[in-house]
């Protein structure tokens, strides 16, 4: 197990290292746990966090949940007038929760 959570660090390092958010493109970066998955709006240049969500509280299984947070952050997201954001997967794979919450943003209207 201690691992696989060291390849993920290493992959994460490997996509970090190319990719920041600016105030015009934010960072929309994600955490997925075992049984959670939350999501951040990002600007690296001034080191602040815009916006953030999480399946806290919601009710459904693991995907239902993960496209409510997908919702749930492109709504805050563009309440603050920020339309286009740089996708982080977090080391995770593009696959299962990560992508339903980004299909459900970008059905909100987030562009990345």
């Amino acid at each position: 197990m201690l691992e696989k959570k060291l390849k993920r660090k290493k992959r994460h390092k490997k996509i970090r290292s190319r990719t920041s958010g600016t105030s015009l493109k934010p960072r929309l970066s994600i955490f997925r746990s075992s049984k959670h998955i939350s999501c951040q709006v990002i600007d690296d240049e001034k080191r602040k966090t815009l916006v953030s969500a999480s399946d806290a509280g919601l009710k459904g299984t693991k995907m239902e949940k993960a496209k409510k947070t997908g919702e749930l952050i492109a709504e805050k997201t563009l309440e603050k007038k920020i339309k286009k954001v740089v996708f982080d997967t977090g080391g995770f794979r593009y696959a299962g929760r990560v992508k339903a919450l980004a299909e459900a943003a970008r059905e909100k209207g987030l562009n990345f």
